[in-house]
């Protein structure tokens, strides 16, 4: 599983605040399709294809004005995932399938604590549980936002949730080198997500402040996973 995006870049923040501007531009615009519609007698399908054609064209106006297209929002995750997967390839080839024997033999002692051996699974599953706990951990931190979601975005949370599990036998088979990577990917991305909810970093960073801010983010995860999973009684 490639590293969890953070949880609002600048660009995010951008479009959040603008769903307050959008939904009152989108009801002055109804009201006045509703009134032109009935000078000129259009029929109510008629009157909808006028509002939702009006309505794209304010939202892309919106949009370039503050330079916040959707789209560069997964600009990221599109530089992301190829290079998390030639990563994982170079790994792989350099642990079990290297020309130079060397490159092989250094990583087969390049290890560290139980894992010593690079080229080889880790036994102790060590590595892969904990690469599925963290995957499930920024999965479960999305999923506690207190925001309303779309039924494609809880299948998308149970898809991931899914693959965070099964990524748990596939890094159990995989060279060390390749476990440790994903771990390590994935933990970085962890943390990404966290200091993006501290207030004091993301005021630091310029990041303007958003109707689903908390100023008690770290709290307010742990309550949402305690309430959801009952670790206390």
């Amino acid at each position: 599983m490639a590293p969890g995006s953070s949880s609002q870049d600048p660009r995010t923040v951008c479009l959040e605040n603008l769903q307050p501007e959008i939904k009152t531009l989108a009801e002055r615009l109804r009201y006045e399709v509703s009134v032109r519609g009935k000078q000129l007698g259009w029929s109510e399908k008629v009157a909808r294809f006028h509002f939702k054609k009006n309505l794209r064209r304010i939202i892309t106006d919106l949009y370039i004005r503050d330079n916040c297209h959707p789209f560069k929002a997964t600009l990221l995750v599109w530089v992301q995932v190829p290079m998390w997967v030639c990563v994982s390839l170079a790994l792989r080839n350099c642990s079990v399938g290297a020309t130079d024997s060397g490159v092989q033999e250094e990583l087969s002692a390049g290890g560290a604590l139980w894992f010593t051996d690079l080229t080889a699974p880790d036994s102790t599953w060590i590595l892969p549980v904990a690469l599925g706990l963290v995957n499930l951990l920024i999965v479960e931190i999305f999923a506690s936002q207190k925001m309303e979601v779309s039924r494609f975005q809880k299948l998308a949370t149970n898809f991931f949730r899914v693959v965070s599990v099964v990524m748990i036998p596939v890094a159990a088979t995989v060279p060390s080198s390749m476990a440790l990577y994903w771990l390590s990917s994935s933990f970085m991305g962890l943390s990404h997500n966290l200091l993006l909810r501290s207030p004091t970093f993301r005021r630091l960073c310029c990041i303007p402040r958003t109707k689903s801010e908390s100023d008690t983010p770290y709290r307010d995860i742990v309550s949402a996973l305690t309430s959801k999973y009952s670790f206390k009684k």
